[in-house]
């Protein structure tokens, strides 16, 4: 049985009404795609093609000759605005995770084609050159982009540091974080091809929100009693959870490979929640038949919010920060493999002949072919 709400206010919330409507961004996405893969035939004059397979996927891929280059461009959001929060009520930056969060939504979606990153740019935009005179917070930032960099196995190729006042709101930053990778050799390509009935899906966990629904989470808290403050039941605070920084799933796709596995498929749990399980064109069947613990701070947000189930996994990732379609027979070595890099991993259902759907049985949720368009 779910707890009560604590919150006086009866209305559920939704991704939507806190500002991220999908259903306006994705058409333009859509669009975008279009006319960037007419560009597609500039590569010709270097000797270089892309691999058209990857337009409408995490990263995009061009064939060089001897290998694949793969590269993302990404940025954190709107989770700094927390960080923010929670350094004016408790005093302490929070900049070191913040950092590893970004790099995060660049390195993670590189590794769904099968990529090692290999050097990661930075983009951090502030409101105004007063910004960066707070030493403390920008020393945090360095610190912990270079950890995840180190963590990730990448170099810090370098990146820009604008004082964008007019644009950026006074006493902000918008950060965000490219990355460019090698996929070698040519076999460890991962972009569906090889993707069909009888693989299992393996869903690996997530440390809380990561960096998506976090306009939700923000606009949640003018409802709670004590704000940013307010306890969850471990007696964590709101915020504090919150900021829990992203894995890093780059050290496991990299363990799979030196084991000889090689995913027929990926996906990077982000924005669109559960429904990017449907990312791969391919009409087939996606049947979950177990669910990974949801953390606290989710299961506190769907309840305080008013979210249903089918809400909830639309928009958040409910203790699934990423998945990977694999070869059944390997599908428990992943898990082995994962637990040793410290990520814990569900063998949570499999792919299965029929339409384009996903099944979550637990929940008795189905989500359709329409319930995704990015391409």
């Amino acid at each position: 049985m779910q707890a009560p709400r604590s919150t006086a206010d009866p209305s559920p919330l939704s991704y939507e009404s806190s500002g991220v409507d999908y259903s306006v961004i994705d058409p333009l996405k859509v669009s975008a795609q279009r006319a960037a893969a007419a560009t597609a035939t500039q590569l010709a004059a270097h000797g270089f093609t892309e691999v058209a397979a990857s337009r409408g996927e995490s990263a995009y891929v061009v064939d060089v000759g001897p290998f694949y280059l793969a590269s993302i461009v990404e940025c954190l959001g709107s989770k700094a605005l927390v960080a923010d929060e929670l350094a004016r009520l408790t005093g302490r930056s929070y900049y070191e995770a913040i950092a590893q969060d970004t790099i995060a939504m660049a390195v993670n979606d590189l590794i769904t084609v099968g990529a090692t990153p290999l050097v990661v740019q930075a983009y951090w935009a502030a409101g105004g050159s007063e910004w960066f005179s707070d030493t403390v917070r920008a020393r945090a930032l360095v610190s912990g982009w270079q950890r995840a960099c180190e963590t990730c196995g990448v170099a810090w190729g370098g990146g820009e540091t604008p004082a964008l006042a007019g644009i950026v709101e006074a006493g902000r930053i918008d950060l965000a974080a490219s990355c460019t990778g090698l996929v070698n050799p040519k076999e460890r390509l991962s972009l569906g091809e090889r993707l069909g009935p009888g693989d299992a899906i393996v869903l690996l966990g997530s440390s809380g929100i990561h960096a998506n629904g976090l306009s939700l989470a923000r606009k949640l808290v003018e409802r709670l009693p004590a704000g940013w403050l307010t306890e969850l039941p471990s007696g964590q605070t709101y915020g504090e959870a919150l900021l829990a920084p992203t894995v890093l799933y780059s050290p496991l796709t990299e363990a799979l490979w030196r084991a000889g596995i090689v995913p027929h498929y990926c996906a990077n749990i982000t924005g669109h929640g559960w429904r990017k399980l449907l990312r791969h064109p391919s009409a087939l069947t996606y049947r979950i038949h177990a669910l990974p613990p949801v953390p606290e701070v989710l299961r506190f947000i769907q309840r305080e919010a008013g979210l249903d189930d089918r809400e909830a996994y639309s928009t958040l990732n409910m203790g699934a920060g990423f998945a990977l379609f694999v070869q059944r027979s390997q599908a428990d070595q992943v898990t082995a493999l994962a637990a040793a890099a410290g990520i814990g991993a569900w063998v949570a259902g499999s792919v299965q002949t029929g339409p384009k759907q996903l099944q979550v049985e637990p929940l008795d949720l189905c989500f359709g072919e329409g319930d995704l368009s990015l391409r």
